[in-house]
């Protein structure tokens, strides 16, 4: 019986790591994150990177849009950049000086 033990003890510890490797945390979700990042290069410049690889320049969407006086370009035009892409399910995880990292649930 003392020889069973170590085993079952080991059996029991390897289930309940695979058991909470499958259970998403409390108020999470199962399944991976993608990520895009979005890149300050000046109003014309600016783009975005998807997940996929492809790169968005932004700059003509953002002609058609007029600045209001005394506002920040960076501001506004990432603000604009921001809320388009949080209509399409995204959330800001992480932020440098020139990049903002996004991410939100993968549709694979």
């Amino acid at each position: 019986m003392k020889t069973k033990t170590p085993y079952l003890l080991l059996a029991a510890g390897l289930f309940l790591v695979l058991a909470e490797l499958k259970l998403p945390a409390a108020g999470g979700t199962a399944g991976t994150v993608e990520y895009a990042t979005l890149r300050w290069s000046g109003r014309e410049n600016t783009h975005l990177i998807r997940p996929d690889g492809t790169v968005e320049i932004l700059g003509p969407k953002f002609s058609g849009i007029k600045r209001p006086d005394k506002v920040d370009d960076r501001s506004f035009y990432m603000n604009l950049a921001m809320n388009a892409l949080a209509h399409e399910g995204y959330e800001l995880a992480a932020m440098t000086p020139d990049d903002y990292v996004l991410k939100r649930p993968s549709h694979h």
